[in-house]
């Protein structure tokens, strides 16, 4: 049997928390169990006071204290707020929901599950907390279950508001699975109904089962950004979006950022001769470390060239898919400038991060109208971009009569180069030296232009797996 969800006309104007409630509650056809643990014990609260409940909820339970949720969902892995846990939980329950209810007595019924694992802000207030949610559920009692996860950040530091927010976050992501689950983007925005955007971050979600067989979560990663949402997303090799923060935990960080537009030669011998430069060192651990290709969305948004800020989705997924076939970790960010990314690491890490870059970047990071937007300028500017073990390598530039750039001879504005020689002799910024002086040429603004206007030789100038990828798969108009 197939029941319709759609076409939720009646409260299109969005509705109020209680009408999405009692909306899901006098649905005869759903029907399923809420499993909240740690902070969260709000959503289901929701259902009970809006009516209605009794054919809906098969049952609630918090198991709040450790050691009883252990006995229910094992042993922790991960951590108690983590997707691991929230996975456990889903499984788990929905599992004891099917094997419960006959199927032959309730033939019509859409099974789901909703589960949290969340830690609001600590007594000390020193840290505002974080928790997973997510649904397994059904559309179609005779369908597969599908999952949808979300990772959320709290930013107020009020623990009742946090769970408030948490609560009310819950009602309409369930409410989203049953009624939007055909438009993915909707749903992401209708996350925040009746709520402060300010106050709880979602940075991370993943989309999985027969409803969503036509998603792909970095395109979700990259709706996050565009909404304000988050202000960086990360998706691994697999394509599936991860938990910055998982990632990046105590970690040592080389980031590289660029267009990659398509990834070219120079691209590769930069990530080589840094990763290089980095693992000579004597207190280098190969499994502390992680490289990241980061693309700002200010630098998506170029790619459409029609001057109306939309962002070439189709031109995305092409870098996505070429960076992701090549084992790398992307990262998108809306931070244009360096020291906000600085920043965002400091948030995870006090270990070193290293910042490769090109000649006209350092020019940029050095110039007073790249911070015409804080208070304090450039210095404050560079009091959060050159913590204590930030460095950052420079990739040289020739020009065109064939001299090369670097930290010796590269131009600054004369207010600013005392700054730069302070920077430059406390060995912040470092030269990439063994480069490959014939990649100094390669331009992937030219490359691009010649995939796209069918010239030959730009195979030349890439990696020979990346040339096989933009012809297997017809990547950047390649025809």
């Amino acid at each position: 049997m197939s029941v319709s969800l759609t076409g939720d006309k009646p409260f299109e104007n969005i509705p109020s928390i209680k009408a999405k409630a009692l909306r899901i509650n006098l649905n005869e056809h759903i029907y399923g169990t809420f499993a909240e643990i740690g902070a969260g014990q709000e959503v289901a609260r929701h259902f009970f006071r809006s009516g209605g409940a009794s054919g809906t909820i098969a049952k609630t339970m918090s198991a709040y204290d450790k050691a009883f949720s252990d006995a229910i969902y094992g042993k922790k892995e991960d951590g108690y707020v983590s997707e691991s846990r929230l996975k456990k939980m889903l499984d788990h329950e929905i599992n004891l929901l099917v094997s419960r209810m006959s199927r032959k007595k309730h033939p019509n019924k859409m099974f789901f599950t909703y589960a949290n694992t969340v830690a609001t802000i600590d007594f000390a207030k020193k840290y505002k907390g974080h928790g997973w949610m997510g649904m397994k559920f059904q559309t179609n009692p005779e369908n597969d279950f599908s999952e949808i996860h979300i990772h959320v950040r709290f930013h107020s530091f009020d623990a009742k508001a946090q769970q408030e927010a948490l609560g009310l976050m819950g009602i309409n992501l369930i409410y989203g699975a049953f009624y939007k689950n055909d438009k993915p983007r909707k749903l992401l925005k209708y996350l925040y109904d009746h709520i402060d955007p300010d106050a709880i971050e979602i940075d991370t979600i993943n989309f999985s089962g027969p409803l969503f067989n036509d998603i792909d979560n970095r395109l979700m990663s990259l709706e996050l950004v565009k909404n304000g949402m988050t202000k960086a997303v990360m998706f691994g090799p697999d394509g599936n979006n991860i938990l910055p923060a998982k990632v990046l935990w105590k970690k040592d960080i080389l980031a590289i950022r660029g267009s990659f537009r398509p990834v070219t030669l120079v691209n590769e011998d930069m990530y080589l001769k840094s990763s290089d430069l980095i693992s000579k060192d004597k207190n280098f651990k190969k499994n502390n470390f992680i490289n990241l290709f980061e693309i700002t969305l200010s630098n998506l948004i170029s790619t459409n060239g029609n001057g109306d800020g939309d962002i070439n989705e189709k031109d995305f997924m092409d870098r996505a898919r070429l960076l992701c076939a090549l084992g790398q970790t992307v990262m998108i960010t809306n931070f244009k400038e360096y020291y906000k990314l600085a920043e965002y690491f400091s948030n995870y890490t006090k270990n070193k991060v290293f910042l490769t870059m090109g000649v006209n970047n350092l020019i940029e990071i050095f110039d007073e109208k790249y911070y015409d937007n804080l208070r304090g300028g450039i210095l404050e500017a560079f009091g959060k971009l050159f913590v204590k073990n930030l460095k950052v390598f420079l990739y040289p530039m020739k020009l065109k009569n064939g001299k090369i750039i670097n930290t010796s001879n590269i131009q600054v504005a004369n207010k600013v180069k005392d700054l730069y020689k302070f920077f430059k002799s406390n060995k912040t910024l470092i030269d990439i030296e063994n480069y490959n002086e014939n990649l100094l040429d390669i331009y992937s603004a030219e490359v691009l232009s010649e995939i796209k206007n069918n010239k030959t030789g730009w195979e030349k100038k890439l990696p020979a797996e990346v040339n096989k990828l933009i012809k297997d798969k017809k990547l950047f108009g390649y025809r």
